[in-house]
């Protein structure tokens, strides 16, 4: 298991290569961020360079998969995003699903999404690119969201039937939204491409809230999982020192 700074969360609306800085001052060699479409892509190339960290994922474009009259614009922008991922010498996409549809049946937005996801398989494949599908809690922070709960993303997952289609697990997002969050990482490693890991609540410092996650990492270890846990929140302290403090 291996660590990753999200630089979007931790250093909002700071300056990027000055973030990226202060994650490599702190100890971590391996960086993720949000959206892509805003940055100065050179920029974020000559930073990562001169820094000496990695980019172990970011955002494709924020295009609906349960909407299936966005399926060309959600692949058109897949394809954008996986240009600038090969850029940054990146193998891994973050995609949300989009916000529920009222006019259309919850089945409907499930067969697109699967559709859509097994219409990506080739691109991925061909790329080699692993999109990490992102379930996201509808109680606090994401009202409307379609996917919410992980048995549901797994499920779709294995539909899908591609080692480049995975979920994205984030521990305070289902903590949330179902909680047994050990046994469910256990049981489904494998279909697990990246975490993300939060206090909750409040989504700040890990150590600032009800999830023991010494024993979550411990536990996330001894099944063998070689990928990243990406630190997505929002700190209350200053985050270089909180970063210091982590590790």
């Amino acid at each position: 298991m291996n660590l990753s700074v999200c630089i979007d969360a931790l250093y909002m609306n700071k300056n990027f290569d000055q973030s990226v800085k202060d994650t490599k001052n702190a100890g971590f060699d391996t960086i993720e961020f949000w959206s892509w479409w805003d940055k100065d892509i050179e920029l974020v190339e000559k930073t990562i360079e001169e820094s000496g960290v990695q980019v172990s994922t970011f955002c494709t474009k924020f295009i609906s998969l349960v909407d299936s009259n966005q399926r060309e614009n959600y692949i058109d922008g897949l394809k954008q995003s996986i240009e600038v991922a090969k850029k940054l010498n990146c193998n891994r996409l973050i995609s949300q699903v989009g916000q529920e549809l009222t006019d259309v049946s919850r089945q409907e937005q499930k067969q697109s999404l699967v559709d859509g996801l097994k219409a990506c398989v080739p691109i991925l494949e061909k790329e080699n690119i692993t999109l990490l599908i992102e379930p996201l809690n509808t109680y606090v922070d994401h009202q409307g969201y379609y996917l919410s709960k992980s048995e549901e993303a797994f499920e779709i997952i294995k539909k899908i039937g591609s080692n480049h289609v995975k979920v994205l697990y984030d521990i305070y997002h289902q903590q949330i939204t179902e909680g047994n969050i050990i046994s469910t990482i256990e049981n489904n490693i494998d279909l697990i491409g990246h975490f993300h890991a939060a206090g909750n609540p409040g989504r700040h410092e890990l150590d600032s809230g009800e999830l023991n996650y010494n024993r979550i990492f411990e536990a996330i270890d001894l099944t063998g999982y070689t990928g990243f846990v990406g630190l997505e929140y929002f700190p209350k302290a200053d985050p270089t020192i909180g970063l210091k403090k982590l590790r």
